[in-house]
């Protein structure tokens, strides 16, 4: 057989296991009463898992999960209306079922079996910014390289619920995991690591996100560090190397016996940049060193705080064991995610108008860094649509008030603000000239996204312009992305 014929060939067998002979179904009846302690009630199988009734598909296993203000078993009709092949019920119901006396502690169970069965090499992300992003990356980066054999958590289902949901949708064929771990305090991480028991714990970045209730940044690298705690023997903690809380962290993964890989542009961090170019299509060009070894490949993805991420990326695909050609592919093809700074073009009077959708989340130096990426955008004119950032606490009326020197930084000719909490930045842009530039920036102070959507409509968008919208999800204003881009007729 030529060595072409054995590189296309599908590998059958990987340390003596015949991923072909595995069975396709995710789960079987029997498998789910077994693993969640309940009693099945027809005889089935199922190829997904779901816990909204509303993104249930064909062949799906619907949790009817319990909350303080909502009850599952409610739905259940509308489920199977959609493509239920079965339930997980707390009742006796008309439908193919398990049984179980409490639902959620069966969703955990469940989500048990499925770490617990796998041979795959599992990654787990978080951090301040970037999780979301950096997650999809080495997912994509695995995937292109694995052959289907990659999975990982959706959207960002990255909390109680979210991970052992994603984990419960993991196949036995799975080769790779990546699973993104989110908190608001303490102690959190510790109960997501522990089930999702990575091989490469990964932290992105570190910022004032949820201060309010941490406290101190130092809190936040505490409870972000957390997730080393949940890694298998002999697991390496990725971590960046150009942070303050740098040391921090790395006597965190010291302490729990982990290998530790760094990336950034320290001269001591192990995946290091050596260089970064544009690309000429709005990426960069970069080149990193790791060890001996010399990377060079494109990030799709403009801005600085990517060609951070890309390193990232590597570091981790490095420490998991897999292709780093390929990882190189799948950051030049990436696109931008909604609400993570996908990109469209929104049909204006004479012509397009560029719409930067990074509407899902915000914090000080998410907001910094988008701000910078914009006024490195070629336009007739920028204009950014910015609102509040939450959970701050008592630092809210400061970390707002620092980004009018960026937003002039960023040469923007109109700003809407968004929300109570953007006050303090219209108070700041209201005293005239700011930042080094000296550039008065017009604006509008609005309570909501339908308010922000009339201030741009009276504002009118032109061709050639672009829009950057930015805010906590709380805030709404993918209705603003919505609005401007939804199809004609």
């Amino acid at each position: 057989m030529s060595a072409l014929l054995k590189t296309m060939r599908w590998p059958r067998s990987e340390k003596g296991i015949d991923r072909d002979a595995q069975r396709l179904a995710l789960w079987t009846s029997a498998e789910i009463a077994a693993a969640t302690g309940g009693t099945a009630y027809g005889e089935f199988q199922v190829s997904g898992v779901e816990m909204d009734s509303r993104d249930v598909r064909s062949g799906d296993l619907f949790v009817a999960l319990k909350g303080e203000a909502m009850d599952g078993h409610r739905f259940l009709d509308a489920a199977f209306a959609n493509g239920a092949a079965a339930a997980i019920t707390d009742r006796e119901v008309d439908y193919p079922h398990v049984r179980v006396a409490d639902t959620t502690a069966a969703l955990h169970a469940l989500a048990k079996a499925a770490r617990q069965r796998v041979s795959a090499r599992i990654v787990g992300v978080t951090g301040s910014v970037g999780k979301t992003g950096v997650k999809e990356a080495i997912f994509t980066a695995l995937e292109r390289a694995g052959r289907g054999a990659a999975h990982r958590s959706v959207r960002s289902y990255n909390n109680h619920v979210g991970v052992p949901l994603s984990l419960s949708r993991m196949a036995a064929r799975s080769k790779f995991g990546v699973f993104e771990m989110g908190m608001n305090h303490a102690n959190e991480i510790r109960g997501l690591t522990g089930q999702v028991r990575p091989h490469v714990a990964v932290i992105t970045t570190l910022a004032p996100a949820h201060i309010e209730n941490l406290g101190s940044m130092e809190a936040i690298a505490d409870a972000k560090a957390e997730i080393f705690e949940g890694l298998e023997p002999g697991g390496t903690a990725v971590i960046p190397a150009d942070l303050e809380w740098t040391p921090r962290l790395r006597a965190a993964a010291e302490t729990l016996g982990a290998k530790i890989i760094s990336f950034g542009r320290n001269p001591r961090a192990d995946m290091r940049l050596l260089d970064a170019v544009p690309d000429g299509n709005g990426g960069s060009l970069v080149t990193a060193a790791m060890g001996e070894m010399r990377l060079c490949f494109t990030v799709a993805e403009p801005g600085e705080h990517w060609i951070d991420n890309a390193l990232c990326v590597m570091a981790a695909v490095h420490a998991v064991g897999g292709d780093l050609g390929a990882a190189g592919l799948a950051l030049a093809e990436m696109g931008g995610l909604k609400g993570r700074g996908a990109r469209s073009r929104a049909k204006v009077p004479g012509g397009h108008a560029l719409l930067i959708d990074e509407s899902y989340n915000a914090n000080p130096a998410s907001m910094r860094a988008t701000l910078a990426q914009l006024g490195q955008t070629p336009a007739t004119r920028r204009i950014v649509v910015l609102g509040s950032m939450k959970e701050l606490g008592d630092f809210a009326p400061k970390f707002h008030a620092q980004l009018a020197s960026h937003v002039s930084a960023a040469d923007v000719d109109y700003a809407v603000l968004v929300g109570d909490e953007m006050r303090a930045l219209a108070q700041e842009m209201g005293k005239g000239a700011s930042g080094a530039l000296g550039k008065t920036v017009p604006f509008a102070h609005c309570e909501n996204a339908g308010e922000a959507i009339a201030a741009l409509q009276e504002f009118g968008l032109t061709g050639g312009d672009a829009v950057l919208v930015k805010g906590s999800n709380s805030v709404g204003l993918a209705r603003v992305v919505d609005h401007f881009t939804r199809p004609e007729g």
